[in-house]
C-alpha cells in the first residue's frame, strides 16, 4: 500500500471510531465537517459506510447535504461541488483540500492539466493561486509533478491512490482493464511472431552459409587434386624423356607467376589460397 494512502487511512480511523457515538443527525454532520477539514484525511469511503453517517443520506435536506458533501470529497471534484445545489458552505481548509483532491482526478488526462483549464475547473482567480495549490499538493505527497511555466501546464509523473471509486464505477474499470489486457496480449503475440521470423531467417542464413562453405571446400579439394595429378604426370614424362616435355611445361601458370606481384617475388607459388578466392568469386 502506498505510504500516503496508509497515512490517510490512519488519519481517518479516529473519525470512524467517533462515528459510533454520533447518534444524532447534527452530531454526524459535525463529524463530516471535522473529517473533511482535518489534515491528512484524503479518503472517506469507510466513513461513508458507518451506520450513523450513512443514515444522513435519508434524513432531512439540512443533514442529507452533508452526506452528499462527503461523497464529493470521496470521489467527486470541485466542479461537482459547484454544480450541486444546497450544499453546506466550505471552510478555507475544506476548499483547499477539495481543490487538491480535484487536481488528483484531473491529472488522469494530460489535456486537463493546462493552466487555462485548471483555473476554470478549480475556480481559482490567478495563476499564482494555481501554482501555490500545486506546490502544496506536491509537498503533501499527493502528487509528483513539475510546473512548466513556459508552456503554462503541469507535468505530472505520478498520483497517490487517494480517490475512492464512485458507485457503479467498478464494472467500467474492469472493462477498461480488460481492453488494456487485450492490447497487451496482442502486442506480445506480434512480438513473438517477429522473434520467430527473425530466428527462422537467421537459421536459413546459417544453412546457406554452411552450403556455400561446403561448396568452396569441395571446389578447392578438386582443384588441388587435379593439380596433384598434373604434377605427377609431368614428373612421369620428365622421368621418361629426361627433362621437361616442352618449354611451356617448365613455366606452368598453376605453379609460377609470370610476373612478380606486389609483395611477392617472381616465381612464388600461387597455392590453395588463390584457388579458394576463385571459388568464392564463383559462388558469389
Amino acid at each position: 500500500m502506498d505510504t500516503t494512502q496508509q497515512k490517510a487511512l490512519n488519519a481517518l480511523e479516529s473519525f470512524i471510531l467517533l462515528s459510533s457515538s454520533a447518534s444524532s443527525p447534527r452530531a454526524a454532520a459535525d463529524l463530516v465537517k471535522q473529517a473533511t477539514s482535518a489534515p491528512n484525511t484524503y479518503v472517506f469511503a469507510e466513513l461513508l459506510q458507518t451506520k450513523n453517517v450513512a443514515a444522513l443520506k435519508n434524513g432531512s435536506l439540512e443533514y442529507s447535504s452533508y452526506y452528499t458533501l462527503l461523497e464529493i470529497f470521496a470521489w467527486g471534484t470541485w466542479a461537482d461541488y459547484s454544480s450541486t445545489p444546497n450544499l453546506p458552505s466550505l471552510t478555507d481548509a475544506q476548499a483547499h483540500k477539495l481543490r487538491q483532491l480535484s487536481l488528483l482526478s484531473l491529472s488522469a488526462s494530460p489535456s486537463t492539466l493546462t493552466y487555462t483549464h485548471l483555473l476554470t475547473a478549480l475556480s481559482l482567480p490567478s495563476t499564482r493561486d494555481l501554482e501555490d495549490l500545486v506546490i502544496s499538493t506536491i509537498y503533501a505527497g499527493l502528487l509528483v509533478a513539475k510546473l512548466n511555466t513556459q508552456s503554462q501546464r503541469i507535468d505530472v509523473s505520478s498520483v497517490s491512490p487517494l480517490r475512492d471509486l464512485r458507485p457503479g464505477k467498478v464494472p467500467q474499470l474492469i472493462s477498461t482493464l480488460d481492453t488494456w489486457n487485450g492490447r497487451c496480449v496482442s502486442v506480445l503475440d506480434d512480438l513473438e511472431t517477429q522473434i520467430k521470423e527473425v530466428r527462422q531467417k537467421a537459421l536459413e542464413r546459417r544453412k546457406r552459409e554452411q552450403r556455400d562453405e561446403a561448396a568452396v571446400e569441395k571446389f578447392v579439394g578438386q582443384a588441388l587434386k587435379e593439380k596433384g595429378k598434373a604434377g605427377e604426370k609431368r614428373g612421369a614424362q620428365e622421368a621418361v624423356g629426361g627433362g621437361p616435355t616442352s618449354a611451356g611445361d617448365g613455366n606452368d601458370g598453376m605453379d609460377l607467376d609470370e610476373k612478380a606481384g606486389p609483395g611477392r617475388p617472381r616465381g612464388a607459388k600461387r597455392g590453395g589460397g588463390a584457388i579458394k578466392n576463385a571459388a568464392k568469386r564463383m559462388m558469389g
